[in-house]
């Protein structure tokens, strides 16, 4: 219900850190979902399964490997693996670092590689590094260094 809500009743464009999660709110009429963790690769068939029942399953890629393991593992019927580039701005979970010299080429090679294969839908940052913050300008200073970090991303 607090997702139906959340979404103005549109069951689209939800985020989930499991696979459990995505499965239950596919179950719920749910086709829009963005799976929020960089695809393991053990958990690949699970996440192609999501991807061939849904509209839209989108996934997370944080390194030239998960790209390979992408393109070496196409959808059927003529579904694209849809993709965010994970950035790294400060959590130090998962992600590439934005100043990373690879992380232009993983963004390029993901946008130009094959994008009948997988396509580049954007890019992706998450502000854990708020968890242990113990204010609001706290908590706003992460976001406005995130949201420079991600927009002098983009730009270059």
């Amino acid at each position: 219900e607090g997702a139906e809500l959340a979404t103005g009743g549109s069951r689209r464009g939800i985020a989930v850190s499991t696979l459990a999660e995505a499965r239950f709110f596919a179950a719920g009429g749910f086709d829009d979902i963005l799976y929020a963790v960089p695809v393991p690769r053990w958990r690949l068939a699970e996440c192609s399964a999501l991807a061939q029942r849904l509209q839209r399953f989108q996934v997370l890629l944080d390194s030239p490997q998960g790209l390979e393991m992408l393109l070496q593992n196409p959808l059927a019927g003529g579904k694209r693996w849809l993709v965010w580039l994970k950035l790294d701005c400060g959590n130090a979970r998962a992600g590439i670092r934005p100043t990373d010299p690879e992380a232009l080429a993983l963004a390029r090679a993901i946008a130009q590689g094959s994008p009948e294969l997988v396509t580049l839908v954007g890019v992706y940052a998450h502000c854990g590094n708020t968890y242990g913050c113990r204010d609001v300008p706290a908590v706003q200073a992460i976001a406005r260094d995130t949201t420079a970090a991600v927009l002098e991303f983009v730009t270059a």
